[in-house]
């Protein structure tokens, strides 16, 4: 199921603008070389690509504030297609992972790559899962995944405002009710603080819930 309103990603215009105004004038020119070579040199050609090569080296060219705006450009230019992109996520560093993660709107219109959001929602490393509940997943998670990335961001600790789409998937949503509150009452019970942001959720959850009654 596709879900078509979904809280805005960076644009791509965006994350240019962000490296253009990349302090260090040797790292502006890294990476337009590197965007450069990536569309000179797009898809996959032999075990590894030139651009693989620049996605490993964007955090020691660019800077970690810069390095996943160059790595989500690198994979745009190059035209990196689903197969690509599960192979660079499959053998990449977390940050690489995460790189690819944020470039799914930008580059699988379908849920061909949701195999890779699940698969770092599975993990506890809290940078890849604030990357998965991105648009890409605002829109093709199907309903039951969805609740449960909503509840691994609560568990682990990244903030909702991480969740594309919150405001719109949550609402009267009676199921998501039921599961927070679930949540809330074993944290309550166990002496564990509840999370803030779990408030917040549940009143989506259950806002047009509460006006019919």
């Amino acid at each position: 199921m596709t879900h078509a309103t979904v809280a805005a990603s960076p644009s791509l215009g965006a994350l240019r603008d962000h490296l253009d105004a990349h302090p260090d004038r040797a790292a502006r020119e890294w990476c337009r070389q590197a965007l450069a070579e990536a569309a000179d040199h797009p898809g996959g050609h032999g075990p590894i690509t030139v651009w693989e090569l620049r996605l490993a080296e964007a955090g020691r060219r660019c800077g970690s504030g810069h390095a996943d705006a160059a790595r989500v450009l690198i994979l745009h230019a190059a035209g990196a297609d689903t197969t690509a992109l599960t192979r660079v996520y499959r053998q990449g560093t977390a940050a690489e992972r995460r790189a690819v993660l944020l470039a799914l709107p930008h580059l699988v219109p379908g849920p061909d790559a949701l195999p890779l959001v699940e698969d770092a929602l599975r993990t506890n490393d809290t940078r890849l899962i604030a990357a998965a509940v991105g648009p890409y997943a605002a829109r093709h998670l199907d309903g039951h995944a969805w609740r449960h990335a909503v509840l691994k961001c609560l568990f682990t600790g990244v903030p909702v405002d991480a969740v594309a789409g919150l405001a719109q998937r949550a609402r009267a949503d009676a199921e998501l009710a039921r599961m927070l509150t679930d949540f809330a009452a074993e944290r309550t019970a166990a002496d564990r603080p509840v999370p803030s942001g779990l408030y917040r959720v549940l009143a989506l959850a259950g806002a047009e819930t509460r006006k019919e009654s």
